[in-house]
């Protein structure tokens, strides 16, 4: 009789955790940034709070699909970090769910329109402009040219010196893709991915991969975030930081509150904390170098200075779409990913 009690409450407990009521004092993040980052951020809010978190890290095409897979009943509650273009894509297809945080005024214009884009279902935490970083020992030791230039990249001499992420799992490497179409036009953009395609080594999962692989002498040119570049040869690796010479995209870098999820409160709680200027100054403290969208935050002196880069003027409504987003990819998979090397 007793068994069939203790049976019955745990059947009706997991009715009512799998109905979306709160847990209360507990909030499950998915984080798309650096994995030392997110360590610093739950552990941070865990011990100011007293709310315990639960952390994955995985990269933000690879936290989209987790996000878009688990919609019917959610286990996530909040989304912190990656490029703002899967953000967006949750946005429109209802994933993740609005919130006016009060600490919207704090922030630079950036972080604002790209909350406006989306109905206020994400916010800019940080940004970074796309670029490359080369390991110059490396570089040396193959009597390579130093690259200055995207199409750089593409000559017979880079073969099979070159990482970048896969654009289906990696934000950056969408962020890259949607970046040539709009520099070069969408024909000769497709045509670049290709002639890169015969230099690429890898395609890896992760957008800081191919620098971190740079780094320690397994690459040799990373298409990467230039922040994530600069990490590198903060950390003291033979890392050289590259803004392409025809310009370059951007990301914006968000967090959303995902729609249904069991602790709602403490994703807002965290929203609200992960906003504040305080909290967007630790990032120096593990070498990160985004700009953050805190206009009282502080910044290291080693983070790039985006207004010395040309930027193009990357349009987020548009690659930040579910269809635009989803077209590019399956064009990239037939067209490009297929090819040989």
């Amino acid at each position: 009789m007793k068994l069939t009690l203790l049976a019955g409450f745990a059947l009706a407990a997991s009715t009512v955790l799998g109905s979306g009521v709160a847990l209360a004092d507990n909030v499950t993040l998915y984080c798309s940034a650096d994995e030392t980052w997110c360590q610093l951020m739950a552990r941070g809010f865990e011990e100011e709070t007293g709310i315990r978190v639960d952390m994955t890290r995985k990269s933000s095409g690879e936290t989209f699909a987790q996000i878009k897979a688990e919609s019917s009943n959610p286990k996530g509650d909040i989304w912190w970090g990656g490029t703002g273009d899967p953000h967006l894509q949750a946005a429109n297809e209802g994933l993740t769910e609005e919130y006016m945080s009060p600490m919207r005024d704090q922030l630079n214009d950036w972080a604002i329109r790209q909350a406006e884009a989306a109905g206020n279902k994400t916010i800019g935490i940080y940004s970074g402009a796309l670029g490359f970083g080369y390991n110059k020992d490396l570089l040396e030791k193959n009597n390579l040219p130093v690259p200055a230039c995207w199409k750089d990249l593409t000559k017979p001499e880079y073969k099979g010196h070159v990482q970048m992420a896969n654009p289906n799992s990696s934000g950056t490497a969408y962020t890259t893709l949607a970046t040539m179409v709009q520099l070069f036009g969408e024909e000769d953009g497709f045509q670049f991915m290709k002639d890169l395609h015969k230099n690429i080594n890898q395609y890896t999962k992760s957008g800081s991969a191919p620098i971190k692989a740079a780094g320690l002498g397994e690459n040799t040119i990373g298409i990467v975030f230039m922040h994530d570049a600069v990490s590198q040869s903060a950390s003291g690796f033979p890392i050289v930081t590259v803004a392409p010479c025809e310009g370059t995209g951007y990301e914006i870098g968000s967090m959303s509150i995902i729609a249904g999820g069991r602790n709602p409160d403490s994703a807002r709680k965290f929203y609200d904390w992960a906003l504040s200027a305080e909290v967007q100054s630790r990032a120096k403290d593990v070498k990160s170098f985004q700009v953050p969208s805190n206009k009282a935050a502080e910044q290291s002196p080693l983070a790039p200075d985006l207004s010395t880069v040309k930027l193009i003027d990357y349009d987020f409504d548009k690659y930040g779409s579910s269809e635009e987003r989803k077209r590019l990819l399956k064009k990239w998979d037939d067209d490009v990913s297929v090819l040989p090397q």
